[in-house]
């Protein structure tokens, strides 16, 4: 639907999402595949948080990050993925003007979160390692809470500056998404105004973004292997080592594809970035529980404590 203005120029109150594919035999196997990756994103993601909150042992800092990663990270694929879903099984993806912006501002609300909850995380991992005889000091309850207030606080700046900037803007005629969400740069495109401003923020938000996590994160780590090298004793090394590879592995997950996808965007290749999104996007959020669960022998002794809680019916004294 358009709404007029001016008299002449007629402005888009809706937008349609192109979505991953236009072949029709694609969308039901689609449908199935990307719903089954929600259903193990939100199992896995709620069933850390429980797990977490039920064990005692279990609230130490590490985990108080690894509660709100997968908080995140439930609340950032749930933004998207209905809708998603829902787009593959109707005959018209459409998405109302004001629920694209909405998308849009929770999306990178969460989105820039986790980039700093990650953050957060490695300096956890230094101060566990580093300094472990001071570890409850550095890392406090009020640190901890801090820390989790800033990264939330990040994402709420980032996130009302990108849609303030995109709220300014006037979309008209063309309205088609070339994506499966409402982000950024394909919203851009459709601008028949000047997006001169949006783009100097793009480079100032996404460039304190990027730059703030990953210096932080690869000074921690340069510390951290410094004192892993340090220590004598093979096993010592294994075993501090062992406690920073998931972390490291969800890093690489989120950066990495994060990376791949906006570089396939900036070249020009949207169809490639739309696809290398679905990592980004449904695939990290999935992921995440399986490997801090699966890798983590505090988290197995969690869960076995309270599916035995689960048989003598006792799980919540």
């Amino acid at each position: 639907m358009m709404r007029i203005r001016d008299g002449n120029v007629s402005l888009v109150t809706e937008f349609i999402l192109a979505g991953l594919t236009d072949q029709p035999e694609l969308q039901l196997p689609l449908f199935y595949i990307f719903l089954m990756i929600y259903i193990v994103t939100i199992v896995g993601n709620l069933g850390l948080i429980t797990l977490i909150v039920l064990n005692s042992h279990l609230h130490t800092p590490m985990y108080y990050f690894l509660f709100n990663l997968s908080f995140i990270d439930l609340c950032y694929s749930s933004v998207f993925t209905p809708k998603m879903l829902m787009n593959f099984i109707s005959k018209k993806n459409v998405i109302s003007y004001t629920g694209c912006m909405f998308q849009l501002f929770f999306f990178l609300f969460f989105v820039i979160s986790e980039c700093y909850m990650l953050t957060s995380m490695a300096y956890d991992r230094y101060g566990a390692i580093c300094n472990p005889l001071l570890y409850k000091i550095t890392m406090s309850h009020q640190v901890c809470s801090g820390l989790s207030f800033a990264a939330y606080a990040m994402g709420f700046a980032g996130a009302m500056s990108h849609t303030g900037c995109m709220l300014r803007l006037t979309f008209c005629n063309v309205k088609v998404i070339n994506h499966y969400l409402c982000d950024i740069l394909p919203l851009l495109q459709l601008s028949c105004t000047s997006t001169y401003v949006n783009e100097i923020v793009v480079i100032i938000v996404v460039g304190i973004n990027i730059t703030i996590p990953s210096c932080t994160i690869l000074i921690s780590y340069i510390f951290i292997i410094s004192a892993i090298l340090q220590i004598k004793s093979t096993k010592g090394r294994a075993k501090a080592f062992s406690t920073c590879t998931s972390h490291i592995m969800a890093i690489l997950l989120f950066f990495g594809s994060a990376s791949f996808m906006y570089l396939k965007y900036s070249s020009g290749s949207m169809e490639q970035g739309i696809v290398s999104s679905v990592f980004y996007t449904n695939v990290g959020p999935m992921l995440n529980p399986l490997i801090y669960s699966l890798r983590n022998k505090d988290v197995k002794v969690g869960l076995k404590n309270i599916l035995v809680k689960i048989q003598r019916r006792d799980i919540f004294s």
